[in-house]
Order: C-alpha cells, then structure tokens, then sequence
C-alpha cells in the first residue's frame, strides 16, 4: 500500500465574523483531497489577518479570534492560530506560509526526539528549523505522490493554501501581490480553490503564464450545494438588526451580541484607507471585498 504524504490546510482571511462557509472549505478540501489517494489530511489551520491590514470594517483581531475559537469548538481538526494576527504588522501571505511549514518540521522533530530519548522534551529557544525571513534563505522540501521524502523516516507533510476560487483573480490586481511570492505560493506550497458563483478559476488559471505553469500544484474542488454566505452581508444584517440564525454558529452570535461588535460605526473603519500592501506600493486601486 502506497503511504499518503500528511497534509495540512492553511487559510488566511478576515473571518470577519466568521461564518458556516469558511469552516465548510475545509471539509470540503479534505473530502477532495483524500479522495484522491495522495494524502491524508491531518490538520486545518485558520489564520486570521493581522490589525493593519487596514480593510475597510474591519473589527479588531481579539474578536475574530474569539469568534473563531467558539465556532470550531466542534470541530476535531481545525484550528484559529492567532501568530498573524499578533506580529506588529501585517505580515505577506508568504511568510505566514513558512511561518506554518516551519512549525510542522518542529513539531516533527520534536516528535522524532521524543521517540529517541523517550521522554518530553522542552521547545528550544534556539530552534535548528527556524527559518530566516530572507526569501533566498528559506527553503522548502516538496514531497511527490511516486516517491514521498522523508526524513529518519518520517513523511515530510506538506502546507497548501486553501481559498474561494475568487482568491486566483486576487493575483492580478497591481501591487497586491509579487510576483515571486505567487510563484513560491504555487511551486512550493500549491493551492487548494473552492469554487465559487460567478468565478471561473480554470480561466484564471488559463490567462496567467505562471498559474499554468504549476497548475498540477493548484487544485480546484467543485462545490455541488452551492452556499453563498458573505461576511459582509452578514455584517449588513446584523447593523440593521436582522436575524443571521443559521449562517455563523450561535456561540458567535451570542458573543457579538455581548460585545456589540457589528455596529455602523465598526463599518466605518479603516473607510477610504488603502490596504496595507497597496499603501506600500503608493497605489491607488481600491480595497477589495470579501
């Protein structure tokens, strides 16, 4: 029987609130995933935006975080990790990527070490894996289906970047992006795109040379009970005092009730602001949506 190389999911976003849907993109990318006889997925990890990202009402991280630790309390193997969301900047895609990978080679190491001396061990400040925030310095190994690496015999996983089929289109906005970041997101990590009303992400993928030229690594999962749940709706909703029973869980609702997050005056933040990457950039493109 062939192994399986372990897999985590990693998705970065607002989650602002975070709703039914963000948490069925991981169900769905797992069923898809595992089905197709190359890996096992054993970790789902949510990865709320930092502060200054700067998109327009956007509500501190201390609530989306708690929001997001509420609404995956029943789930077995998704996680909110909050190390973005607390870096004093907003941090590249990329590097919240490595950041990701990194923590798994630790913890596979720390695994291997336990088994060697058969006792815990403490994490080292002083870590062997750590990598240098130097994009020539960091390096990471890619396993393939026919011959999985591994190391003292253990299966390298692997970290793919999981998103709304929308997220592909993102690529193209001027100065959002750059463009060696893409190219190490897509040969090094890959991604894995939920499909999504009104995008069509193999002809995102036909009109870029570089998403071609590693679409083995992009995997598009169709979504066959379509579900539309927007967390800007969602927001527009509960300003007006409408009911949002049954698209985010009731724990959330309940703890934005409490703490009267949604209001007009939240929907205002950061309002004409550039997103974090633009303003870096001195540009003049629009903030994007959900």
């Amino acid at each position: 029987m062939v192994s399986r190389t372990p897999l985590i999911l990693l998705a970065c976003g607002s989650f602002n609130p975070i709703t039914n849907m963000h948490m069925r993109l991981f169900e769905l990318a797992r069923d898809h995933l595992q089905k197709t006889g190359r890996y096992q997925v054993i970790e789902g990890i949510m990865s709320p935006v930092n502060d200054d990202y700067r998109k327009k009402g956007l509500v501190s991280a201390k609530h989306r975080i708690a929001m997001a630790k509420l609404a995956l309390e029943t789930s077995d193997w998704i996680r909110v990790d909050p190390w973005e969301s607390e870096q004093e900047t907003w941090t590249e895609t990329v590097k919240v990527l490595r950041h990701h990978y990194n923590e798994s080679l630790r913890l596979l190491q720390s695994k291997k070490e336990f088994m060697k001396n058969k006792w815990p061990i403490e994490r080292s400040t002083e870590d062997p894996l750590s990598y240098q925030h130097s994009d020539s310095q960091f390096r990471i190994h890619q396993s393939s289906s026919q011959d999985s690496s591994t190391v003292n015999n253990k299966v390298l996983p692997e970290l793919k970047l999981l998103c709304g089929a929308d997220f592909l289109q993102t690529f193209k906005t001027p100065n959002l992006w750059k463009e060696e970041h893409i190219k190490e997101i897509v040969e090094k990590f890959g991604l894995v795109c939920i499909s999504r009303a009104g995008s069509d992400p193999a002809q995102y993928i036909s009109e870029s040379d570089l998403l071609t030229q590693f679409q083995h690594n992009i995997f598009l999962v169709k979504e066959w009970i379509q579900n539309e749940i927007s967390a800007t709706q969602i927001r527009y909703a509960l300003c007006r005092g409408l009911s949002v029973k049954y698209l985010i869980p009731d724990s959330v609702i309940s703890y934005i009730a409490r703490h009267n997050i949604y209001t007009e005056e939240s929907e205002r933040e950061n309002e004409g602001d550039l997103l974090q990457p633009l303003k870096l950039h001195n540009t003049t493109v629009n903030p994007l949506n959900d």
